[in-house]
């Protein structure tokens, strides 16, 4: 993997990116459309109509009132039996994957069941059903030599996606990390589940986001990176992207 930490993106016209893009008549999936990244993501998606179609991969299907939404192709699936699913991967030239939950939440099981089982399990079909860039939502600190077992899980995750060779992979860690017993992972975002943890990080990190986008950064950077890669169509086989690569990524094209 290249780690994009200090990456320094060219300068880059937004506008003709996406055009230009769009006249390729791509199209992609989106797993977690329905947590805090995958929401953000959708919008910037959507209302950008860089893609033919839009499909939305999940264990139920999502109510929207806006129409920009009406277009939007719903897939349910049971993730306990994904391979019965494959159909649903079929057909897309980008995946982007937001899915995820923690172990307060799931378990122990259950969090790796999500954030591995699930998550392999679902590039294992969308790289036999013809996507070519592969999008992952991970976290700051994932190394699956880690003893923590949230970063051992991301890190792990990672590395097995490598495995399936997809012409483009993007890693995206957003978050704080450090060494010390207690580790947070910190996106800017309001969640609608409690985390007094993040809370309390959340207050601190808001404050500062702007002036140290190594420390930590607002999910809608992350969303925004996600789709001004997918335009940028990079050569790098496998990328990963921390904090500072990703608020650069961000800020392209932005009206100043």
């Amino acid at each position: 993997m290249e780690n994009s930490e200090s990456a320094e993106y060219p300068r880059m016209d937004l506008a003709a990116l996406a055009e230009n893009f769009k006249q390729k008549n791509k199209t992609c999936f989106i797993l977690g459309a329905s947590g805090e990244t995958g929401k953000v993501l959708l919008k910037e998606i959507v209302q950008r109509k860089i893609f033919s179609k839009v499909t939305l991969i999940g264990r139920r299907k999502l109510n929207f009132e806006d129409q920009t939404y009406e277009n939007l192709v719903q897939e349910v699936v049971d993730f306990e039996k994904l391979e019965e699913y494959a159909a649903a991967f079929q057909g897309h030239d980008v995946g982007y994957c937001c899915l995820g939950t923690t172990k307060a939440k799931a378990g122990t099981e259950g969090f790796i069941r999500v954030d591995h089982d699930y998550v392999l399990k679902s590039a294992e079909l969308a790289k036999a059903g013809g996507c070519t860039h592969f999008h992952l939502e991970s976290s700051r600190g994932a190394n699956k030599a880690s003893s923590f077992l949230y970063l051992k899980t991301k890190g792990q995750v990672e590395a097995d996606i490598e495995e399936l060779g997809f012409e483009r992979y993007s890693i995206y860690r957003p978050g704080l990390g450090d060494n010390s017993v207690l580790y947070f992972r910190v996106l800017l975002v309001n969640r609608e589940e409690s985390r007094p943890a993040e809370w309390v990080a959340q207050r601190f990190l808001s404050a500062v986001s702007s002036m140290l986008p190594a420390m930590s950064i607002p999910i809608t950077s992350v969303a925004r990176a996600m789709v001004v890669n997918t335009l940028w169509e990079g050569e790098k086989k496998t990328e990963v992207l921390e904090n500072k690569a990703i608020f650069n990524l961000s800020k392209i094209g932005e009206k100043q």
